[in-house]
């Protein structure tokens, strides 16, 4: 028996596992990798201590910290359900199974889809969700952005360097991510941004070779080699059903990031907490341990 069970390895979990380790908790931190959503964020000017910083350099920094305690770390594990128990709950994934007294959900969200024809069948053949990861392939082709985010904007400006073209097709009348973001990507001579446009199909043999919009009710054909989808995100809360949610989805937590449940905590771009930022999320996780401590204490 646990003392305590950390889903997640973004940010969120990161930071929880080390102040938990500090904490002298036991516990087991579950995740399927390390980093979660900074790995694709090409470059973080606004975590505290790093004037800038690529996200695939942050996630090392989180690394070198936990390998600074002996933590039990499982790694390319999924956890697919939380129970309750007669003395607290039980963790599955599809390799194992953990019990413990008190759960940290840190699960972070995983990307919205277009669900349009085409979008699945070519996943990984010209459709993608990252362009940190995926970008390079591109290089010196005409490539969309879907969307009109930060993240759309943090592709856009990424692919800058390295697409030929970037055509950003935004649904809404205009840009909604922050005004800099906007700025340098509409400076750029690669850039076409294409706003009222919804996408209607994404097509090719076999690979991408175009994609079809609805551009304010007239329809576009754009011959194209990848597509960056970059909507949003659904937050990973179906691991957990009996635990309070918002009409998103969200686990919804106090300020001491307890849920509904009595034992289980939640931290980061998972819970309802408006802002998903990193160092929003590194807070959220410190700040859960925190709590789990003095819960833990209360337990005979």
């Amino acid at each position: 028996m646990l003392e305590l069970v950390i889903i997640g390895g973004g940010p969120a979990g990161v930071t929880a596992a080390i102040y938990a380790a500090r904490k002298r908790i036991d516990f087991v931190m579950v995740t399927q990798d390390i980093g979660g959503q900074t790995a694709w964020s090409a470059d973080v000017e606004n975590y505290t201590g790093y004037q800038f910083i690529s996200g695939l350099e942050l996630v090392k920094k989180f690394e070198e910290h936990l390998k600074q305690f002996d933590i039990k770390l499982r790694k390319n594990e999924d956890v697919v359900r939380i129970k309750k128990t007669a003395l607290g709950f039980l963790t599955e994934t599809k390799k194992s199974t953990f019990e413990s007294r008190s759960v940290l959900i840190a699960s972070g969200r995983r990307p919205r889809l277009l669900n349009v024809p085409g979008e699945e069948t070519f996943k990984s053949r010209g459709v993608t969700y990252c362009a940190t990861c995926d970008g390079p392939v591109f290089a010196n082709k005409t490539v969309a952005v879907i969307g009109g985010g930060n993240s759309a904007l943090d592709a856009t400006l990424q692919l800058i360097n390295i697409a030929d073209k970037v055509y950003l097709i935004n649904a809404a009348p205009k840009l909604s991510a922050d005004a800099i973001m906007c700025q340098k990507a509409l400076t750029s001579p690669k850039v076409e941004v294409i706003n009222k446009a919804v996408v209607k199909e994404i097509y090719g043999k076999q690979f991408v070779e175009g994609i079809k919009l609805d551009v304010n009710g007239a329809l576009r054909d754009l011959p194209l080699k990848g597509i960056f989808i970059e909507i949003g995100s659904a937050p990973n809360s179906d691991i957990i059903d009996f635990v309070d949610k918002n009409d998103s989805n969200e686990i919804v937590i106090d300020q001491s990031n307890r849920t509904s449940a009595s034992g289980v905590f939640a931290a980061g771009d998972v819970t309802n907490v408006p802002e998903k930022q990193i160092v929003v999320a590194a807070g959220e996780g410190a700040k859960a341990i925190l709590g789990i401590f003095k819960y833990l204490m209360t337990l005979s």
